[in-house]
């Protein structure tokens, strides 16, 4: 009899702790489903190495940046050396993406931008679309044509693309303003010596990505009203 009860009592149990694990994980997708979604990619080659250990802290703050009550995910993506690209898991604490930025060294290697548009066409699904792409880099060794064809993609799935422009070299300057324009992003120097205004602007593209042109509209901050006033065509 006691063997019967204890049967009884164990079939219970394990039935109260699927229920709970199906409430948890239905949960789960709920948030999920709910976050906004942005690519950040950045150029790890060669030519970044001697400002790279600033830039990588400066690149961590686009979550402390983000002050809203929706979740961001972020994507960290980058490329180095000899045509190696990787991409992380979609992160939503400023600690993983620490950890991953952390592992990220400079490779000398030619520019990888038409992968990293490539990947962002095809990072969204329904249910999950990617809201935006930033890109961080400072030279681009590409064919201009083959990647303003990639931007028009992303000009037509909504994938605008935050171009942050290291240095000065005015050949990549063309490019990534195009970039920008063709994909209805905007386009701004990427300066380690400005962290707060870099700050304010990462800031202006997280709320982008949570609440679209309106967040900025609703914003009172002049780097959200510099990127709005780029943005073409806003509804």
């Amino acid at each position: 009899m006691s063997v019967c009860h204890i049967t009884t009592d164990l079939d219970h149990f394990r039935s109260g702790d699927v229920a709970t694990f199906l409430g948890k994980a239905k949960a789960i997708q709920t948030v999920t489903s709910r976050q906004a979604r942005l690519i950040f990619a950045l150029d790890a080659t060669a030519s970044r190495e001697p400002t790279w250990e600033h830039a990588r802290a400066l690149h961590s703050e686009l979550f402390n940046a983000a002050s809203t009550p929706t979740p961001l995910a972020v994507q960290l993506c980058h490329y180095q050396g000899l045509g190696h690209f990787q991409h992380s898991h979609w992160l939503t604490q400023p600690a993983a993406l620490l950890d991953q930025l952390s592992n990220v060294t400079c490779l000398a290697g030619t520019t990888q931008i038409h992968r990293v548009l490539k990947h962002a066409l095809q990072s969204g699904t329904t249910s999950h679309s990617v809201r935006a792409l930033v890109f961080v880099g400072d030279a681009c060794e590409e064919e201009p044509e083959a990647l303003y064809e990639l931007a028009g993609q992303c000009a037509i799935k909504t994938i605008p693309i935050f171009v942050f422009h290291e240095g000065q070299d005015p050949a990549a300057k063309t490019v990534f303003r195009q970039l920008a324009h063709i994909s209805r992003g905007a386009y701004a120097p990427f300066d380690v010596n400005c962290a707060d205004e870099l700050r304010a602007l990462l800031g202006a593209v997280s709320r982008f990505a949570v609440g679209g042109v309106r967040a900025l509209r609703a914003s009172n901050s002049e780097k959200d009203q510099l990127f709005l006033a780029q943005l073409p065509n806003k509804p």
